[in-house]
């Protein structure tokens, strides 16, 4: 059974704090009516933001790359202030933050003088055990765009790709793009392969993930070999530990691959994996 995730009890709507079932937007909004727009979540650990300047300089890039023209800095203290209105200053949470083009009247170029739509609120997360979670994936065609590293309210094709997984009893869905392996519909991936860890990197066809860029550093502090690389389908065989990483996912390990006919990899160690995990956990709780 799907999970079933509850609606916040206020949200901010262009500078008003609001109950959701009197949050509206025109209709004729871009990011209701195209997708233009973008979105950032930012995990807070016992109400602490935790790579804020990170998460806030994704989203002014993505901002940047779609020409919206909207200052994402400011907003830090907004979102501060969503987790004091939920309760949340001393619990796990998630601040979301969406801003689209705005309205205007549809088109296929960048209307001109409008001002951007800002939403935003806090939610609680489950932020604790993930370093004992297994995750069963499945593997499938990447049928994104070409531009994934832009955090585009457009998430069909994620959408339809974890929908694929989950039907089927699976935990996430990773994505081969021309055989190689991209990311997962809601993840980023990291293969070891005789001690090395490899992850694909940065450019269109992956999010430049936050806690990714956390793995890599950790890895570089404890002197585990890393390689920005791509990894084919043909390499599995090679592969000894498989982990995935994302903002509130943290580092879970995954216990075995799945194409739609059979099972194409199951872990032989999962020694780097804990490694991670166990220095992670340092990170955001000083355990």
């Amino acid at each position: 059974m799907k999970p079933v995730k509850e609606y916040p009890a206020e949200v901010y709507l262009n500078g008003s704090w609001i109950k959701p079932q009197q949050a509206t937007i025109s209709v004729f909004d871009r990011g209701f009516m195209l997708g233009d727009g973008i979105y950032e979540v930012t995990p807070y650990y016992s109400g602490k933001a935790f790579k804020l300047k990170e998460h806030l300089d994704r989203l002014q890039y993505c901002l940047e790359e779609v020409q919206i023209n909207f200052d994402a800095y400011p907003i830090a203290e907004i979102m501060a202030e969503a987790i004091e209105r939920a309760g949340l200053a001393e619990s796990d949470a998630a601040v979301y933050v969406q801003i689209t083009r705005g309205v205007a009247p549809r088109t296929h170029y960048y209307p001109e003088k409008i001002s951007p739509t800002v939403l935003l609120y806090a939610y609680p997360v489950k932020l604790e055990g993930f370093e004992n979670k297994e995750w069963k994936v499945l593997s499938s065609k990447d049928k994104r765009w070409h531009r994934c590293d832009i955090k585009s309210t457009a998430l069909l094709a994620n959408v339809m790709a974890n929908e694929e997984a989950i039907a089927r009893g699976y935990d996430e869905n990773i994505l081969v793009r021309k055989g190689y392996f991209t990311e997962g519909s809601h993840s980023t991936i990291f293969f070891v392969k005789h001690g090395t860890v490899f992850t694909h990197p940065e450019g269109p066809h992956i999010l430049s993930g936050v806690t990714r860029q956390v793995v890599l550093d950790l890895c570089r502090d404890l002197k585990i070999k890393v390689r920005e690389d791509k990894v084919h389908l043909d390499e599995l065989v090679e592969v000894d530990e498989i982990f995935l990483t994302g903002t509130t996912t943290q580092i879970v390990k995954v216990a075995s691959v799945h194409s739609l006919e059979k099972e194409i990899f199951t872990p032989r160690k999962d020694t780097v994996t804990r490694q991670l995990q166990e220095e992670f956990l340092k990170l955001t709780r000083g355990k």
